[in-house]
């Protein structure tokens, strides 16, 4: 077997190998199906060409060579359908649109084949100087044959070029590389057809050519299909003509100059191969396009030229030193959102600049300063939900300002669409993300200029610098501000000493009534008075001890497995006669998971004792399980006073904040850490007399 045999037979089975994984990936996808058919279409010809390329006849055309006319003849039908359904939502648009044209694309390469295949070739070959140097003179068949073939291949490439044009972001980098390797496979066959054209002759060695743009071509769509497991992706294109199209311009060029390289080629013996060095060549110009349409080496190729080779546009070192003189000194976070929104706004004239500010779970962003308003509602201080963990989840990678308004990128536009929807009336041209030590802080959202003017490069690399160093301040203050937790929980230890100072006075009160007891016994007014300072001094050291250790115990679990219905029933039996109305109850079925039943016990009961005494007369407690993916998810909702936003974003969950008149403020702060022992985590949504509801989320399978 000769190397180019094996070029083939190797193209063949990559080919029915990617075929294979596409269909079983999608079996019922239209789009899966035809590129899996162009593929063994493909690979049937590979294989019929290596057995040509193994059994040459210097007297006569071989059958090989004439058999592989059959999937040559068809190959252009099925590739025009994928070109014309690939990555696009609306194909069958353009399946109708386009049906005469796959019609003729189908026809008109069979009928030389099957109406006047021995007009294809004639006479006999010619040979030249090596093994692989034989012509075969092409007939009439063989010329329309190929013109043919050359058209549908010049519209599967417009076809592929135009899907490549309209895809943006994420989306180009999927379908990319699936296109250079398709185009390839075209690109190469219209390069030697356009030489049988030229000469009316066949030389053998072309189809080595071939062969090996096959096998390139399967490495990147292998590549491709490693990006996207699936062929389909859900962008429309429209119907508008193909203005500009770089296929035609390129193909114009090719046909006017192949001549000239051809007989240059043809004077000029320089190679011993001229097959080789035209794959060479190919392979080549297939590594620049690839270098040519990457998104991020082009933006490389930008900066480097706005850096190099254009004049600054600001003093970077004075800017710096006039950002680190004005927030040296800020010891709170609002304060330097506050100056970090104005000095952008200032240097960059920009109409309006925020500052957003990631909770440690990542689910909300907090408004930390703004100059597009001053006192915003409410509903414009916080972004929740989905939208804020989709812009977290888009920030966390970023390194550099995103502009959301661009129209080549598509998932920014997208993120731009949603910040609009979310804050309706500002418009953001830019998020920065606010980056330090590889946690996202904070995003920086800015809009237009005040001259409506593009932000150029050398503004994105001075908003880039600011929210570094921005980054890095606000990291330090929340640092800053953890330290100052731990020392109010120290100090709260401390505190809890003089909590036992008057739980000894208590103490002392209760040994004078015993003393006393013996001598004034028969006195009804002492007895009274004895009981009711007994009843409230032990109702005090008992609620004062029971709340005061759940601080200065170490939280220690022993998980067993349990049904969390079966202990929620458990704990209203053990509160039966002490709410003021009968809890509602809406249970699911859930599997059981591994929690500690009595710390769970104690948050379920403190939550319910928690809306019994928020709700009046009439009011009502609602109580809901279910399962919400891996979490298993309780409510407890009351009809009660509720809270206020203040109070909940500044200071629920902290020891010592209540709004209740004889709380301790410790229960909800004990709940808290006890459900994050679980690896879970607890909500509250409430509304000032309208009532609260506490959400508690377990995992079903903690993890260790």
């Amino acid at each position: 077997m000769d190397i180019y045999s094996f070029l083939s037979y190797l193209a063949a089975l990559s080919s029915i190998g990617i075929a294979l994984l596409v269909l079983y990936r999608d079996p019922h996808s239209f789009v899966h199906r035809t590129f899996a058919g162009g593929m063994a279409i493909l690979a049937v010809q590979a294989v019929l060409t290596g057995l040509g390329f193994h059994e040459i006849s210097y007297v006569e055309v071989t059958p090989w060579q004439l058999y592989q006319l059959i999937p040559y003849a068809l190959s252009p039908g099925v590739w025009l359908i994928f070109s014309l359904t690939f990555a696009r939502a609306n194909y069958r648009e353009f399946l109708g649109r386009w049906k005469w044209v796959i019609l003729a694309s189908f026809v008109l390469p069979l009928i030389p084949v099957a109406f006047f295949m021995d007009q294809v070739y004639v006479g006999s070959p010619l040979f030249g100087e090596t093994s692989l140097s034989l012509f075969y003179r092409v007939g009439r068949a063989g010329y329309a044959l190929r013109l043919f073939y050359l058209i549908g291949a010049v519209l599967i490439l417009m076809n592929l070029e135009r899907t490549l044009r309209y895809s943006i972001g994420h989306s180009r980098w999927q379908v990319k590389f699936m296109v250079l390797g398709v185009g390839s496979i075209f690109g190469a066959r219209i390069y030697t057809d356009s030489q049988v054209v030229l000469f009316s002759m066949l030389e053998i060695s072309l189809e080595s050519i071939n062969m090996g743009a096959l096998l390139i071509a399967n490495i990147l769509i292998a590549h491709s299909l490693r990006r996207a497991k699936v062929l389909k992706f859900d962008f429309y294109l429209s119907h508008t003509v193909l203005y500009g199209s770089v296929t035609v311009f390129l193909v114009g060029v090719y046909f006017i100059s192949v001549g000239v390289v051809a007989r240059i080629v043809f004077y000029v013996r320089g190679a011993q191969d001229p097959a080789l060095a035209t794959f060479l060549v190919f392979v080549a110009i297939l590594g620049l396009a690839v270098f040519l349409l990457s998104d991020r080496l082009r933006l490389k190729r930008k900066r480097f030229v706005s850096r190099h080779f254009q004049k600054p546009r600001y003093d970077y070192l004075k800017v710096w030193a006039q950002f680190t003189e004005q927030t040296a000194s800020l010891t709170s976070v609002q304060t330097l959102c506050t100056h970090i929104v104005r000095m952008v706004s200032e240097t960059l004239e920009a109409l309006s600049v925020s500052v957003w500010l990631v909770d440690e779970q990542e689910e909300v962003l907090s408004l930390g300063g703004s100059t597009a308003f001053s006192a915003p509602p409410e509903e414009k201080r916080r972004i929740t939900g989905k939208a804020a963990r989709t812009l977290v989840q888009a920030m966390e990678h970023q390194t550099h300002p995103v502009d959301v308004q661009k129209p080549s990128d598509g998932w920014a536009q997208a993120l731009g669409a949603m910040l609009g929807e979310t804050l309706k009336d500002e418009r953001i041209d830019l998020c920065v993300p606010l980056s330090a030590a590889g946690q996202l802080v904070g995003i920086l959202t800015v809009g237009a200029k005040v001259s409506d003017e593009a932000y150029p490069f050398e503004d994105l690399e001075l908003l880039k610098t600011i929210a570094d160093q921005a980054a890095a301040n606000l990291l330090t203050l929340r640092l800053g501000e953890r330290l100052q937790q731990a020392k109010e929980m120290e100090a709260f230890q401390v505190m809890s000493a003089f909590f036992v100072h008057d739980l000894k006075n208590l103490a002392s009160r209760l040994s004078l009534v015993t003393q006393n007891l013996p001598v004034h016994f028969n006195n009804p007014e002492f007895r009274g008075d004895a009981l009711k300072t007994i009843t409230q001094s032990l109702d005090k050291i008992n609620g004062m001890c029971s709340r005061l250790s759940l601080l200065s115990q170490k939280l220690e679990l022993h998980p067993q497995e349990v049904d969390l219905n079966q202990l929620l029933k458990t704990t209203l039996k053990g509160l039966k006669g002490l709410l003021k109305s009968e809890p509602v109850l809406d249970l699911q079925t859930l599997p059981k998971t591994f929690v500690d039943p009595e710390q769970i016990q104690k948050v379920l009961n403190n939550l319910l004792l928690n809306a019994n005494e928020a709700i009046l007369n009439g009011g009502g407690i609602r109580i809901a399980t279910e399962l919400q993916g891996n979490s298993i998810f309780l409510s407890v909702s009351d009809d009660g006073c509720g809270m206020s936003r203040e109070f909940m974003e500044r200071r629920l969950f902290r020891p010592f904040q209540t709004t209740k008149k004889q709380g301790m403020g410790i229960g909800l702060f004990h709940c808290k850490k006890i459900i994050e022992a679980h690896q879970g985590k607890i909500e509250v949504e409430s509304e000032e007399g309208k009532g609260s509801t506490f959400k508690l989320f377990l995992p079903v399978k903690p993890k260790g």
